[in-house]
Parts: C-alpha cells; structure tokens; sequence
C-alpha cells in the first residue's frame, strides 16, 4: 500500500502555544566533554560554542555528587537550563552503573515483563537521571529486530514486529516523561534490518518504501508526536546514495512520511559510517535538514571544526527546540519504593 506523505515541509515548527518558551538561537549542536570536571579552558569553549545541549558518557561519571556538580557546571558554563542527555537504555548501553545505580536489563528482556513493566522500569531510571542533573535520554530505541539484525542493535530493540515495538516504545517514554526526562526516539527512520554496525561502516537498506511503511517506519509514525528523534547513519537505496543523517531526501522522508515534527538530532557524526571531515559531516547534516549536530568524542580543534560548521540553528529549529523543553516537566512525586514494589510484583513470576 502507497501512503500519501503527510503535508509537513522540512522547516515547518509548530507555532508556540499559549505560555510556552520562547525560541533560544543557540549553537547548532550537542557536545560530548572530556571528563569528571571542567577546566577553565573547557568552560571557556562550551560558552563560546553555546551548544544547545550535551552528551555524557561512562568517562564523565564517577558518582551521584561528581555528577551533579558536572552537569550544573555545564549550564553555568552556557548561561541558561541546557539540556544534559546519555545514553541509559539498560543493557550494555547505560552510562551510569552500579554500585550507585540500577543495573537495568536491555529492551529486549524487559519488553518481556509488559508494557507497565518497561514504563516503571523507564520511570526510575528517569528519576535516578533527574537527581543526577540529566533531563534527556537517548531512549527508546524504536528499530525493529530482524534475525540478521547486528548483535550491536538487536536486544536493544524491543520486538521483532512493529505493534510490539511502537507499544513498548511508548511506555519507555510515557515512563521517562513522568520522571520528567526527555526522550529521543531513534534511530530514524528505522536501523533494525541493516546488518553491520554503524559505529564500523555504513549499513545499506535496500528494502522497498511501500514495504517500510508497514514495518520499519511504523513505530516511528506511531511516536512521531515525542518531542525529540535521532537519525541513522543508514543508507536507504529507495532515496539516494547518501546516509540518511546527510540525505535531505530521507530528512523529508521523516519529516512527510512518518510525520515526526519534534527536534531531530543527527546520531554521532564521530561514527565511522559517515565519511569526510568532521566539519564536512556537520555541513552535511544540517544541508539535509537535521536541526541538532552530535558530537561525542574529539580533540578540541575537532570540536571547534564541528561547531564552526554547524553554525547556529535556524529559527524553526529553534522553535522545535522550545517546543521539546516545554515537554520537560517536573519529576513525578511517587516514591521510587513504590515504583519498585510494584515493578517487582509485576516481575516475581519470572
């Protein structure tokens, strides 16, 4: 079945409602940073790049009080309540680890417990992120397990067939966003049938468009009203020989196809499935219509070549932007024992 795109151009924004943030032009990107601690050089750079937002990793995490301190600096040092993402998707991906944090099980395993299950499981772990100074989670993942899905992905994903990955995916974030983070839902539009790992080399899907419709791209058109995505670096034959982080032609596909109109970040432009320079990629990204550039790991003149290139963000990134923040509530007042109990009545059985 041929769907009729929806009627959303690559630079519409939803207009701001009644109360909600005004836009904030900033930097066009979101930054990884070296350590447990800024230096004053570090500081000095970040509030130069102004960047909308950051990424925390394994190395910038030591303990409940470091981190605190960590992402508090990080707003001081850009002037304003910026975001602070990582990756705690439970499983071998989750950046904070006992013993001051849950060991939380991949999507896969915990998809299996129910959809209440996942949501309380994504309710603490979003409230053990809040009290660390973390308001955004690159979670969930929304791709679609195959059999010849690279083990990099598959028990990351939730299922094996679009309803059971759009449900899960949703009560991920319901449970995130009563812990009041943000979710990202990725990777767009959909990585689960390529089978090579993207950090390595470029995954091509050569899949027809009709048929993605009905699987891949399914999920995503289910949560296309989160406030934030992510793109794959995957190639989609269908559109062009581009990946589609750099592929104003799958851009438009996420944008009209699936309908998402939230924030959309480009997965790492440090992985080894895009090629070119570090700028070149940034350029790249944000000619084809991504509104955030990401940026993990690199040496100073990396990052600097990244953010020049970048530049700063258009004004209907801007409003998307604004829009997300708005979704980014107040954590949820019950108590995480409560939360636990319950989760751990629901998982006695297993």
């Amino acid at each position: 079945m041929t769907r009729t795109p929806l009627l959303i151009q690559p630079d519409d924004a939803p207009p701001p409602r009644d109360g909600a943030s005004a836009p904030d032009i900033t930097g066009a990107t979101i930054l990884g940073v070296e350590g447990l601690t800024l230096d004053r050089n570090e500081r000095a750079f970040l509030r130069e790049a102004d960047p909308w937002g950051f990424i925390l990793f394994a190395r910038n995490v030591d303990s409940p009080e470091q981190l605190r301190r960590l992402t508090g600096d990080l707003r001081d040092a850009v002037g304003r309540d910026a975001i602070v993402m990582t990756d705690q998707e439970g499983g071998r991906v989750q950046r904070l680890r006992p013993p001051h944090w849950t060991d939380w099980p991949a999507a896969m395993e915990s998809a299996a417990d129910g959809e209440r299950a996942v949501e309380l499981r994504h309710r603490l772990m979003g409230q053990e992120l809040r009290a660390a100074g973390i308001d955004c989670d690159a979670a969930p993942c929304l791709d679609i397990a195959q059999e010849e899905t690279h083990p990099f992905l598959r028990n990351r994903c939730f299922g094996t067939d679009a309803e059971s990955v759009a449900r899960m995916g949703r009560a991920a974030a319901d449970g995130l966003l009563a812990a009041g983070v943000l979710p990202v839902v990725k990777h767009m539009p959909g990585h689960g049938r390529t089978r090579v790992d993207s950090h390595h080399d470029l995954p091509i899907l050569a899949a027809d468009l009709d048929e993605l419709d009905e699987t891949d791209f399914a999920p995503f058109r289910a949560l296309a009203d989160l406030p934030m995505g992510m793109t794959a670096h995957i190639r989609l034959t269908q559109l062009d020989d581009r990946p589609a982080t750099a592929s104003a032609a799958a851009i438009a596909l996420i944008r009209q196809r699936i309908g998402f109109g939230g924030l959309l970040m480009s997965d790492d432009i440090g992985m080894n499935a895009l090629s070119g320079s570090l700028g070149g990629r940034a350029s790249a990204a944000m000619a084809a219509g991504c509104d955030l550039v990401l940026h993990c790991n690199a040496t100073r003149d990396e990052f600097e070549e990244v953010v020049a290139a970048a530049g700063r963000m258009t004004d209907a990134a801007a409003r998307r932007a604004a829009a997300a923040l708005d979704r980014r509530g107040p954590p949820d007042p019950v108590p995480a024992v409560l939360l636990r109990d319950e989760l751990r009545h629901l998982t006695s059985g297993r």
